[in-house]
């Protein structure tokens, strides 16, 4: 209440100042010295209950927007200060679409090298008013009938802060003559809560994608421990005849072959301490994969390796390279009459690792054509465990078959040697 009564007695007295001076001056000139000032005071007296009046405006309008009236919210002149969790260029555009949406803005300069938004925005509260009347009188000659917003980003280390500044279009010494009528303090507090909402919407939106991408990790990773666990049947029941025929006729390779299915068996239950295999762990399921369709196929099968022993520890999701052996067996060597060979090839570039898997069966054609649902599931694994930086080619062999290749970054093999 008090700090009330000294803002309004503070107005009244700087504008009956401003006529006693008037007053003081008319005196002191010859020609007027004589005249009546009583028509002065009585203008005089007009004006203080104007402002008077427009004080009293003032204070109920901070009251109602800041619920609280102290000498920050009175002030014509508002200055907010915000730190934003993004860098200059998205806190620049987040301020400036708040900037463009704010009620009667106009005259709008952005200037993204300098990071400043400047702005003019129009007053409310003259529209429909006669043009003689004292409120808008007081209005015009003071030129009060707009503000203005200056707003900066400060760009910082990952983080920046906003100044926004919202003043009268005016010099600070009207400041002693008249108030805003808390627009200012509206349309402070208005770019605060726009920039607010916005940051939260950004935050909204960076939460659901991080949720989008858990559940879609753990969903492939669900996906890839069935992949793992799984054998097919086709695979098993016919090793398991094959193993029963040899049994009775040749017991030595039977019993090699129910070793390999053992291991390969082994080998192919799933991990439950980690997501990745390694690329020679994956290396001895396809070798037990091939030893055992060998004993099968006989000689129309033959397995070529050439795997340096330093990339044996490469992290390597498990089943892609059993993805890519079987095709080639299925698509490539199987309905070959003579058969073929399958060569397994891993090589380091400087940052990349290449792993290629290679036949000289069929090759593309129709008959030996796919879904390519098990290489479109394998390209998607990539992407979810290495992003952009893993790809998958699939060319046609020389002078027949075909030969795909995993190309995958090298730190991750830098990362496990280091570990």
């Amino acid at each position: 209440m008090i700090k009330s009564f000294f803002f309004v007695a503070r107005l009244a007295a700087a504008w009956f100042g401003l006529f006693v001076l008037l007053a003081m001056f008319a005196q002191a000139i010859p020609a007027l010295a004589h005249e009546d000032t009583g028509p002065l005071f009585l203008v005089a007296l007009i004006v203080v209950a104007i402002v008077i009046t427009h004080a009293f405006s003032h204070l109920r309008r901070v009251r109602l927007i800041a619920g609280e009236v102290n000498a920050s919210t009175l002030s014509n002149r508002q200055r907010r200060q915000i730190e934003m969790p993004f860098d200059a260029d998205e806190a620049f555009d987040l301020l400036d679409a708040a900037v463009r949406e704010l009620p009667r803005t106009f005259e709008l300069e952005s200037a993204r090298d300098s990071l400043q938004v400047r702005a003019k925005v129009r007053r409310p509260g003259l529209q429909g008013r006669h043009a003689l009347s004292p409120a808008t009188v007081y209005h015009w000659w003071l030129g009060t009938t707009r503000n203005q917003i200056l707003a900066t980003v400060t760009p910082g280390e990952g983080t920046s802060r906003i100044t926004l500044i919202c003043e009268p279009d005016t010099g600070a010494w009207s400041d002693w003559f008249r108030v805003d009528e808390g627009t200012n303090l509206e349309n402070a507090e208005a770019l605060v809560r726009a920039i607010t909402r916005r940051v939260a919407e950004r935050r909204r939106h960076e939460r659901a994608a991080v949720t989008r991408t858990v559940v879609e990790k753990e969903l492939a990773v669900a996906k890839l421990s069935l992949l793992h666990a799984q054998v097919e049947p086709h695979f098993l029941y016919n090793t398991l005849a094959s193993a029963q025929y040899l049994t009775r006729n040749d017991p030595p390779r039977a019993d090699e072959m129910l070793g390999h299915l053992i291991d390969f068996l082994r080998r192919s239950l799933p991990r439950t301490e980690d997501s990745l295999s390694t690329l020679g762990d994956e290396l001895d399921r396809s070798r037990a994969y091939l030893e055992i369709l060998k004993l099968r196929m006989g000689d129309r099968l033959s397995l070529q390796l050439d795997v340096p022993e330093e990339l044996r520890a490469l992290p390597l999701p498990p089943m892609m390279l059993q993805t890519l052996v079987e095709n080639a067996i299925k698509h490539g060597l199987e309905p070959k009459p003579g058969g073929g060979t399958v060569w397994i090839l891993a090589r380091r570039g400087e940052h990349s690792i290449a792993i290629t898997v290679a036949d000289d069966g069929l090759g593309f054609n129709a008959q030996t054509a796919g879904t390519g649902i098990g290489l479109r599931n394998l390209r998607e694994r990539l992407h979810l465990v290495y992003g952009g930086g893993a790809v998958l080619s699939i060319v046609a062999n020389f002078p027949n078959g075909v030969a795909a290749t995993l190309t995958i970054p090298s730190l991750q093999q830098e990362e496990a040697e280091h570990a």
